[in-house]
């Protein structure tokens, strides 16, 4: 077991976004949330690394990490469960001033204050990876929808992390580019990453996904191996959110 999630709850004022999550992500597998815009999606991928810091709950890692949100944490444990997660955004969040190469390097070197030369030979390689070879030295506004959505990618898998956190990563992009970003997400299951994917791809986490998660109203209301929530869901619920979403 990667990591144990325990009655975890986010409010932002009065608006309870997170109610009681509990689940569990197994090191090596793909656990894809679904659900309806709303629902909590991205707020409980945004708590599972820290950029929303949860009112309540607990963490449990594998190497013996354990994180009480309703008490004190440690700024040294906070910043340890952060460098436990590369997150890729529905947006790229790329810097407009940076190359792709630069946006790549930003996380190890500046912040992880590694080796320059080593950071710089990880990022061609990364890059090289996710098909951007010849698009190194190009800016954001020079590359497409889906090539910036791949620089994220790399920049998320260059900070080394143990998961890779996807909100939405195809949500943004011109139905023709979606491809493109899918296939390096599925190289990177098939070299058995970690992984918390949000989408609304629904056959695309039939194909990849050890488990799924469906979330509505803050609750987790089903979750199961693929074939038991996508193609047969116990839940009523689940069931309305299915059938409209893979027959429109």
């Amino acid at each position: 077991m990667f990591l144990s999630v325990k009655g975890l709850k986010k409010a932002f004022g009065d608006q309870e976004v997170l109610k009681d999550i509990n689940l569990e992500i197994e090191r090596g597998n793909i656990l894809t949330i679904i659900g309806p815009s709303g629902s909590g999606k991205t707020t409980l991928l945004r708590c599972l690394n820290a950029l929303e810091r949860p009112d309540k709950g607990t963490y449990s890692f594998d190497d013996g990490l354990e994180l009480h949100f309703s008490d004190h944490i440690k700024k040294n444990d906070m910043t340890r469960l952060r460098l436990k997660s590369g997150m890729v955004f529905q947006s790229y969040n790329l810097f407009p001033h940076k190359t792709a190469l630069e946006n790549v390097i930003e996380g190890p070197l500046i912040v992880q204050k590694r080796n320059k030369d080593a950071v710089m030979t990880l990022a061609r390689d990364l890059l090289e990876k996710v098909g951007l070879s010849d698009k190194m030295d190009l800016y954001p506004h020079q590359l497409s929808g889906g090539q910036q959505q791949r620089v994220g990618i790399a920049r998320a898998l260059a900070i080394q992390p143990e998961l890779m956190l996807f909100d939405e990563p195809t949500s943004a992009l011109d139905p023709e580019l979606v491809g493109d970003v899918l296939k390096v997400i599925k190289d990177l299951a098939n070299e058995g990453w970690t992984m918390a994917i949000v989408t609304h791809e629904l056959r695309f986490a039939e194909q990849v996904s050890d488990r799924v998660l469906f979330m509505d109203n803050g609750y987790i209301v089903e979750q199961g191996s693929p074939k038991d929530v996508l193609r047969n869901p116990s839940e009523e619920r689940t069931k309305q959110f299915i059938q409209r979403i893979m027959n429109p």
